[in-house]
C-alpha cells in the first residue's frame, strides 16, 4: 500500500524508539517537571512539529544533503548545541514564575505573558528538534527499510511513514508529559522548589548541548 513495506512492522518499530529515552524525551520530562503541564504539551507539540519539518525534508531529499556533507552536519550540530546550552542559561537565571503568577492573578498582561511563554516553548521544542542532525540522518537511515524501491512515489511513503512515526511519538511523549507533570505538581507550588527545579532542568540542557556536541557524525 503507497509504497510501504511491511507497515505494521513499521509502526512496532516505531513504538519501540518512541520508548527508547532520548534527547526529545528528556527535554519533554524537563519541561514538564520545572514548568508543569501545559508546558510540557506544549514541548510535545513542538517535537512532534519538529519530527514532520524532518520528514517534509527527507522525503525532499535534503536530508540527504546533511548527511553527505560533513560540513552541513557540524554546522547543524554546532547550532543545535548552542541552543540547547543557551536554553539551560536562561532556565539557571530564572526567576520562580509561580510565585510571581500567583502574586498577580488578576493583571492581564501578566497572564498574556504567561501564554507566550507557552508559545515560546513550543517553539523551542521545534528547534530543538529541528537542529539535532541525527534525527535527520535517522529518518533516513530507517525510513528506506520500509518504501518498495520500485514504487514511483517514493515522497508520499516517505510522508506516511514520517505521519506514523509522528502519531506514535505524539502520544508516547503525551503520557510523558502528563505523567512527569502529575508527579512534580506538588514540589511546584513551593517557590524554592520551583527554583532548585528550574536551576536542574538548566543543568540538564547544558549536558544536553555538550552531549549532542561531543556525538560524532
Amino acid at each position: 500500500m503507497f509504497g510501504i513495506e511491511n507497515y505494521l512492522g513499521f509502526i512496532l518499530a516505531a513504538v519501540l524508539l518512541n520508548l527508547t529515552p532520548g534527547t526529545d524525551s528528556v527535554y519533554i520530562i524537563t519541561r514538564s517537571v520545572s514548568q508543569g503541564q501545559k508546558a510540557g504539551l506544549y514541548s510535545v507539540l513542538g517535537i512532534t512539529s519538529g519530527s514532520l519539518i524532518h520528514t517534509l525534508l527527507a522525503a525532499l531529499g535534503l536530508s540527504v544533503l546533511l548527511a553527505s556533507s560533513p560540513m552541513a552536519f557540524m554546522i547543524v550540530k554546532y547550532i543545535g548545541a548552542a541552543y540547547l546550552c543557551y536554553l539551560g542559561l536562561k532556565m539557571l537565571l530564572s526567576k520562580p514564575s509561580n510565585a510571581i503568577a500567583n502574586t498577580f492573578s488578576k493583571d492581564k498582561v501578566t497572564l498574556n505573558q504567561y501564554k507566550v511563554d507557552h508559545w515560546q516553548i513550543y517553539k523551542q521544542g521545534v528547534l530543538t528538534n529541528v537542529f539535532n542532525p541525527k534525527v535527520a540522518l535517522f529518518f533516513i537511515a530507517f525510513f528506506p527499510q520500509f518504501i518498495d524501491t520500485h514504487y514511483a512515489y517514493g515522497t508520499l511513503s516517505f510522508l506516511i511513514l514520517g505521519l506514523t512515526f509522528a502519531s506514535t511519538g505524539l502520544v508516547w511523549c503525551t503520557c510523558l508529559a502528563l505523567l512527569a507533570a502529575r508527579f512534580s505538581k506538588k514540589l511546584r507550588e513551593n517557590p524554592s522548589v520551583e527554583t532548585i527545579l528550574n536551576k536542574i532542568s538548566g543543568v540538564v540542557f547544558i549536558g544536553l548541548g555538550i552531549k549532542l556536541l561531543a556525538e560524532k557524525g
